[in-house]
């Protein structure tokens, strides 16, 4: 038996037949339109759609930017930032950084960080990692929401750890789920 299709009882069922009609579900929400607008447009239930949505959420609420420098832990701060949910994150170690500045002339690094501060200013709530001068740069370019945690006084040199723990901690009370920052 192909490996798409899965007997229930009598009913030969096509898991790429689902798949694809889930993802026509997520297009049509992601663009805007109501899970009543979708389900009457595929004819669904309502609440089938909303049911299926919950199963997959990842969390609800603030979206939420993460961008630090110089990280000796970079790899770890990384995988908290995937398992909680951040939609952007952006961590270097002190040698990505060089690199990241060492590759670009002047006007590209300019425009460059531009663009990241334009795509930082999407989310609620930007957290920075990085030393007292530079974070409140960075604040500044964001104009937003922003939450400087100060691994060290400028300049910062050399790549520091921070604890992924305390980094946790405090993206779930930004999204209020508790936890001490």
């Amino acid at each position: 038996m192909d490996h798409d299709l899965v007997r229930i009882g009598d009913k030969l069922v096509s898991r790429r037949r689902i798949a694809r009609q889930v993802d026509r579900i997520l297009e049509m929400r992601a663009k805007g339109m109501s899970q009543q607008d979708v389900a009457a447009r595929l004819d669904l239930d309502r609440t089938f759609i909303s049911r299926l949505e919950a199963l997959g959420e990842v969390h609800k609420g603030r979206r939420i930017a993460v961008v630090g420098f110089p990280l000796a832990n970079k790899d770890e701060l990384e995988a908290v930032c995937e398992e909680e949910g951040v939609e952007f994150t952006l961590l270097m170690t002190e040698a990505e950084r060089q690199e990241f500045v060492r590759r670009q002339s002047g006007a590209e690094l300019v425009n460059t960080v531009m663009e990241l501060a334009a795509r930082a200013r999407e989310f609620d709530t930007v957290v920075v990692l990085g030393s007292d001068y530079r974070g409140s740069v960075i604040e500044a370019l964001v104009g937003k929401d922003c939450i400087l945690v100060e691994i060290g006084k400028s300049p910062l040199v050399a790549d520091v750890y921070y604890d992924p723990a305390q980094l946790r901690a405090l993206l779930r009370d930004i999204r209020g789920k508790g936890g001490a920052a």
